[in-house]
């Protein structure tokens, strides 16, 4: 079980027995918020909600590349994103992932920004059980766990960041609530947290 971060908080991205790690997925899970009142009796559950994942890899506090679903892989190959996923889940499993090897990404990146937005709009008012999390790809343990609550009127969030620290990488949970349906729209509060 990993370590539930909070917002601001950091981690190193160190095996326990020392070492770096090699590879990371930071997953996304999410479900739509079950509807109250008549027509959540009438309905049921919440809808469906597109929730989408992205990494923009910057150098030097300048955006450099980016991965999200309709761009799969980072121009070098170090990250990749599992695909789109427009319905959400149960809110327990990754719904969309990004695996960062670490050991490829090239030197002249300093920070990956993970982000979330409401592809369609919606509010994360809607969403329920949403969380990122960190896994240590080769053995499939949970590193850390971000949960964003507190839903808010907002369409997007910057949720982590990892950033060179020496030698290896740090992980930091971000959590700031943002505006926009797409990555391109997140970048100048993306670049507040650089």
């Amino acid at each position: 079980m990993g370590i539930d971060l909070s917002k601001g908080q950091a981690i190193s991205l160190e095996k326990r027995g020392g070492g770096g790690l090699s590879r990371i997925r930071m997953g996304l899970g999410w479900q739509a918020a079950k509807r109250g009142g008549f027509l959540g009796k009438v309905f049921g559950g919440g809808g469906e909600i597109d929730l989408d994942a992205s990494a923009v890899l910057f150098a030097d506090a300048e955006a450099q590349d980016v991965v999200y679903f309709r761009k799969l892989t980072s121009s070098d190959g170090s990250v990749t994103h599992s695909g789109d996923n427009l319905t959400g889940g149960g809110g327990r499993e990754d719904d969309e992932a990004i695996t960062v090897d670490l050991e490829r990404v090239p030197d002249r990146i300093d920070q990956i920004v993970f982000t979330v937005n409401s592809f369609t709009g919606q509010r994360f008012t809607e969403v329920e059980q949403a969380f990122c999390r960190l896994v240590d790809e080769a053995t499939g343990e949970e590193l850390a766990r971000y949960t964003l609550a507190g839903g808010g009127a907002h369409t997007g969030q910057i949720m982590a960041k990892v950033r060179r620290e020496g030698p290896g990488w740090q992980m930091t949970a971000i959590g700031a609530p943002a505006d926009g349906r797409t990555f391109q729209d997140l970048l100048p509060a993306i670049k507040q947290h650089v």
